[in-house]
């Protein structure tokens, strides 16, 4: 089953990095297992074109039995994955990208179902979170979506929308002189090289074409935002950062000018009960990790005339 998975998998996504992205696994590993898979076969399931991968008429044959398999396997794991949830207690399963609202909305939620567990999965793929609500294996997901760069949407999930548009910021060492200013110019970072995770749905497509609307032709490193953080201290990159980032004392949070990047930031479940269940406590995170953040409350004031909702 799992190499059926994989199979739809590529042939869905039409491309090998997009496909190991959605399932989890390296690129390198992917390509290895399809190889394997072909070779049991005894003939290929995909040409490798420059745009991605297209199935050979072989692999049409195996795809048009392998979707029927894999959707009933997905829906006898979700319904046996409710029944063991039901059976041990109420479960609220709860899937997140990185997001300085994340403590908060856990503290609120086990207080206020101190009956239930709460348990938290973190992936900085949305369209993966997604795809988990949609298959019952998560029952929220608070997701961000980046600019011009539309998440793939499984049908049936509710959305609510926590903000339309988040304005998204950039941290650099302290010492930079951009730093001096309330809100930095794109012109001003021209010679910097930037940090992104292209691991995260539409950042990396997001940025560069911020980057080349104002006329930079802008150096990339990619990397993690854990890394990037020691990165930026010491001057090395700059990178786009949440608003709801704070300042250290070798790095420094900043605005961009005119705000040219914005996500927006979503929660999904498959009902609107369950959306209702848990969007107070989020919103009310969210807003507090924005106090917390003297750049955003700064912004807010400038921009909304208070410091946060």
């Amino acid at each position: 089953m799992r190499h059926l998975r994989a199979v739809c998998a590529i042939a869905d996504t039409g491309s090998l990095h997009r496909a190991a992205r959605q399932l989890g696994v390296s690129q390198p590993a992917l390509t290895t297992q399809l190889r394997r898979i072909e070779g049991a076969i005894g003939g290929s399931l995909f040409a490798r074109e420059r745009t991605g991968c297209r199935p050979t008429p072989l692999g049409l044959v195996l795809l048009s039995r392998a979707r029927p398999l894999v959707a009933e396997m997905r829906e006898l794991v979700t319904e046996a994955r409710a029944v063991a949830a039901r059976a041990g207690g109420p479960q609220l399963r709860v899937g997140s990208t990185a997001s300085r609202a994340l403590p908060g909305w856990l503290r609120r939620l086990r207080i206020r179902l101190a009956d239930a567990g709460v348990s938290l999965q973190m992936n900085v793929s949305a369209n993966v979170l997604l795809r988990q609500v949609a298959e019952g294996q998560l029952d929220v997901a608070f997701v961000h979506q980046v600019e011009g760069c539309p998440l793939r949407m499984p049908e049936g999930l509710r959305l609510r929308v926590l903000l339309d548009r988040e304005p998204q910021f950039v941290s650099l060492p302290v010492d930079h002189p951009a730093a001096r200013r309330p809100a930095v110019r794109l012109p001003e970072l021209a010679g910097e090289q930037w940090m992104v995770d292209p691991t995260v749905d539409g950042e990396r497509d997001g940025l560069l074409r911020v980057l080349r609307a104002a006329g930079l032709n802008p150096r990339l490193l990619h990397g993690d935002y854990l890394t990037a953080a020691t990165l930026v201290a010491t001057g090395e990159v700059v990178t786009v950062c949440q608003p709801t980032s704070r300042e250290r004392p070798d790095m420094a949070v900043r605005p961009l000018e005119g705000d040219p990047l914005g996500v927006r930031l979503l929660l999904a479940a498959r009902t609107d009960v369950e959306l209702d269940g848990v969007y107070a406590d989020l919103e009310a995170a969210y807003w507090e990790a924005a106090r917390q953040s003297t750049a955003y409350g700064d912004w807010l004031l400038r921009t909304r005339g208070d410091r946060a909702a």
